[in-house]
């Protein structure tokens, strides 16, 4: 899918069609030149505007970083949230939130991209600390999902720090490594056996714990 979709669902109307064409562009001199290496000036001559408007709108480049991150992030929660209503019990929506994740980044590969190179640039930024009030907002909505369902038992055992790296680590791993290009084979043909694989964990966790005691 086009990058422009996705910015079109998170920023809406005409008057936002400046805004989503700086941010499609800034997007692309971000993976042709890196965080660090993209300035104010590289966007404005692609996005074909001005700095004034360019700083109207995002303040400065850390303002544009932010935008696009929490703009992907919006957009991939609101996917896993759409799945999640479908879900009738735990182990579909263990599935349904990894299968979500992966529709998402095949269909938007250069916001997945993107993801993973600005989060350490957007770690060290002012604004770090809405970044982390967004993730809390959205692991309480998983959280509140997750002891809705009679199966909750199965989590009761498992850190919270640790449980959304029991659903998504493996196949966040491997759609990294995809976008990166160190691996040729889309996500999707291993849609399911990912999928599967986190519900394992889940449902292993407790007697693996034995194990390993």
């Amino acid at each position: 899918m086009e990058n422009i979709e996705l910015l079109e669902r998170i920023y809406v109307g005409k008057r936002a069609e400046l805004k989503r064409q700086i941010l499609k562009q800034a997007l692309l001199c971000f993976l042709e030149n890196g965080v660090e290496t993209t300035s104010i000036e590289m966007i404005r001559e692609r996005a074909d505007a001005s700095v004034g408007a360019i700083y109207h709108h995002f303040k400065n480049k850390e303002g544009i970083v932010a935008a696009l991150f929490f703009a992907a992030l919006d957009d991939q929660a609101q996917r896993r949230e759409d799945a999640l209503k479908q879900a009738e019990n735990m182990q579909q929506g263990i599935i349904s939130i990894v299968e979500s994740y992966i529709d998402w980044v095949v269909n938007y590969p250069d916001f997945a991209r993107f993801l993973y190179a600005a989060r350490f640039a957007l770690k060290q930024s002012s604004l770090y600390p809405d970044l982390q009030q967004r993730n809390h907002l959205r692991n309480q909505y998983l959280l509140q999902w997750f002891q809705q369902q009679k199966e909750f038992h199965l989590l009761t055992d498992i850190p919270r720090e640790l449980l959304l790296s029991l659903v998504i680590g493996v196949a966040e791993n491997y759609c990294r490594a995809w976008v990166s290009n160190k691996v040729k084979t889309s996500p999707q043909n291993y849609k399911k056996i990912l999928a599967k694989t986190a519900w394992n964990n889940i449902v292993n966790f407790s007697e693996s714990c034995v194990e390993v005691s």
